[in-house]
């Protein structure tokens, strides 16, 4: 038995260095840089309750890896402004009160996908999937573009501290841009630094919808973080820390990636030596 297992090792080992040569003989084909279509794509789900700071790490993985940020509300408005196919047919569905379905999402992303140039670098999913069956029809969705989730990143934060973030948070409608009466103020009350233009607090940013809203969340999400950690890409963060330590650990499961990739190859080329 010793013997045969060592055999399948080695023909795999050599399956596996055969594998890299090809994928980075396609990329060079194809006029793309190796790097580029290894470690330097992301393609990730950032999973975690209103308020856990998805708003604020997001741009910064964004800027990263160049890749776009698909919030799944500002997606649908967008393709529904457009009066792209897909959604001329969720504004019909929404007129009528209904909700958009998963196919209409994942048909979205998809699009996003194959036409937003800023897809190229990979993307990050905020808000979606919200249940087990999306995630698997996301999952179906990438295999046929010969893709796969990389990382399932939830940010876990009591709901308490959250109730006390998300009070006093003060939003620029116009840019997006959010503040916090205690935690992060604008220079002047009530006003954007950057345009000087007034903010609001969302109507649904009080204690007691945010409960509900808490509630629903956990009720949602509990049965998708079970899905992904099965697959084995979650990974946990405390997102009560300050932004940036909740950056810098972003970081180390963006590194620990390029760390695995670096020992996988060595592994091989050595097996491979070995052999020769």
């Amino acid at each position: 038995m010793g013997y045969l297992d060592d055999e399948v090792k080695r023909l795999q080992s050599i399956i596996d260095g055969i594998e890299g040569r090809v994928k980075a003989l396609e990329t060079r084909q194809s006029g793309g840089s190796p790097s580029k279509a290894t470690s330097e794509e992301i393609r990730m789900i950032l999973i975690g309750p209103p308020g856990a700071g998805k708003g604020t790490q997001a741009p910064k993985i964004k800027e990263k890896f160049s890749c776009c940020h698909l919030a799944t509300g500002d997606m649908l408005r967008s393709q529904v402004a457009k009066k792209t196919p897909l959604g001329r047919e969720a504004k019909k569905i929404m007129d009528q009160g209904g909700l958009v379905s998963d196919d209409i999402v994942i048909g979205m992303i998809k699009e996003e996908l194959e036409n937003n140039q800023e897809c190229k670098g990979g993307f990050i999913l905020d808000g979606f999937p919200r249940t087990v069956p999306q995630a698997e029809g996301l999952d179906a969705m990438l295999r046929s573009r010969n893709q796969t989730l990389q990382h399932a990143v939830e940010l876990q934060i009591d709901d308490a501290l959250l109730v006390a973030r998300i009070t006093g948070r003060l939003v620029h409608p116009a840019s997006g841009r959010s503040y916090h009466t205690t935690f992060n103020p604008p220079k002047k009350a009530m006003t954007d630094d950057v345009t000087g233009e007034p903010l609001i607090q969302r109507s649904d940013d009080n204690a007691e919808a945010l409960k509900k809203r808490l509630a629903t969340y956990h009720l949602q999400t509990a049965p998708v973080v079970g899905y992904y950690q099965k697959t084995g890409i979650w990974k946990a963060i405390d997102a009560s820390q300050e932004p940036g330590t909740v950056w810098k650990s972003l970081l180390a499961i963006f590194d620990g990636d390029k760390a695995k990739a670096g020992n996988a190859g060595s592994g091989i080329l050595s097996k491979l030596a070995g052999r020769s």
